[in-house]
């Protein structure tokens, strides 16, 4: 029987030991993390593209952990000879799947006849760029831009624009009563369940800081107004 070759033995035994090494290193920082941020919801641990530090994602969040769990990093991990935000490029990722999470049912919808894209939108109906916006909807449309809403009065709950938004999703037919609001008309008050907290709540894990917000397809944003000629040509850049 022929021997084997001791180069590949000792090939395989360094995979194996490393393997191991990575294991118990995650294992290391999970349990770390579970005894200090207990609310951090952790959903995956992996290496990261730095020797000796691994990517946590939890939801919407990335951070960095040292391998012994001694060291957190909360910020964005830039490929410098690439000029790439690494970390950016992950975070569309859970932006994404964040909002298709989410779902359609619980969003408001403007669908272009002949959809190419779809953006998601954190608006606020006293906001005046978020008004300019859903003033050119129809060119949003023409360019085959669907635009799904999500609530983000910045004033916070229980401001008027928080009330309004409410309304707005009580009301009978969303689209008008949405944009009559925007439109600065008076509609009628109402309250029933309804999806604007959680909409506020992806807003903040998104980092959202002003209004109105683009998020498309594929995750990426594009804070503020960005008319539609040009969000078409970035859209089809992607």
């Amino acid at each position: 029987m022929k021997k084997p070759n001791k180069i590949i033995l000792l090939t395989l035994l360094i995979s194996l030991f490393s393997m191991v090494n990575v294991q118990a290193d995650e294992n290391v920082v999970k349990n770390i993390l579970n005894k200090v941020m207990p609310s951090l919801k952790i959903d995956s641990i992996k290496e990261s593209e730095v020797k000796g530090l691994f990517e946590v994602t939890a939801g919407t969040r990335i951070l960095y952990v040292s391998e012994d769990g001694k060291y957190l990093l909360q910020g964005h991990l830039i490929d410098i000879e690439a000029r790439k935000d690494l970390t950016d490029v992950k975070l569309a990722a859970t932006r994404k799947l964040a909002i298709e999470k989410l779902g359609e049912d619980q969003v408001i919808t403007f669908k272009a006849d002949k959809s190419k894209y779809t953006v998601s939108v954190f608006t606020d109906i006293d906001c005046g760029y978020c008004r300019k916006l859903h003033g050119e909807m129809d060119q949003y449309l023409a360019a085959g831009i669907s635009v799904q809403y999500l609530f983000f009065p910045r004033a916070g709950k229980g401001s008027d624009s928080y009330n309004k938004a409410v309304s707005v999703w009580c009301a009978e037919d969303h689209q008008d009563a949405l944009t009559a609001a925007k439109k600065g008309e008076k509609i009628d008050q109402k309250t029933c369940e309804n999806p604007v907290d959680e909409h506020m709540q992806l807003g903040a894990d998104f980092e959202v800081e002003g209004t109105p917000m683009i998020v498309t397809g594929k995750g990426n944003v594009f804070p503020g107004y960005v008319p539609a000629k040009q969000l078409a040509a970035v859209l089809a850049a992607e």
